[in-house]
């Protein structure tokens, strides 16, 4: 039987996350083909995308942020001024992302995370569907987990 010993940290180290990440790209790399034929592709880069609404005035009346890594949009953040909402704004910042993954980096899916308290209905009208549910996170609020399938390209 081998004794090992490690010293176990809990502060954050960034040259152990560099290095963490590093190798655990590497293990995926190897145990995954799909992976392995991303790399060094264009698809591999993660690209920031953001879509903003600006009233009048130059304000920020609502936004969205996300990313397109490989063929999926991945929609980090939605969010329409109080005083905006229910005028569609929602709809148009997403169809408008959803838009530019679809047309301009050949995006064919969509997933995003949202609380019971926020927008599943509204996300569920716009065609995404539930895949999970994690209820108490965080405790007494349910996440849910959605995708769409873009529609095919001509």
């Amino acid at each position: 039987m081998v004794c090992r010993m490690f010293r176990i940290a809990t502060e954050v180290d960034k040259e152990c996350l560099s290095l963490l990440r590093s190798r655990l790209r590497e293990a995926n790399t190897a145990a995954s083909p799909v992976l392995r034929a991303l790399r060094g592709t264009p698809a591999e880069r993660e690209l920031p995308l953001h879509v903003w609404a600006l009233d009048e005035a130059g304000n920020l009346a609502g936004g969205l942020v996300g990313h397109t890594w490989t063929t999926w949009l991945h929609v980090t953040y939605l969010w329409v001024d109080a005083r905006h909402r229910g005028s569609g704004l929602g709809t148009r910042l997403l169809a408008e992302a959803e838009r530019v993954a679809h047309e301009e980096r050949a995006c064919d899916h969509v997933r995003l995370e949202t609380w019971d308290f926020q927008a599943p209905d509204f996300y569920r009208k716009q065609g995404y569907e539930v895949v999970c549910v994690i209820p108490d996170y965080p405790p007494g609020v349910t996440e849910y987990t959605l995708t769409k399938r873009l529609p095919a390209r001509a």
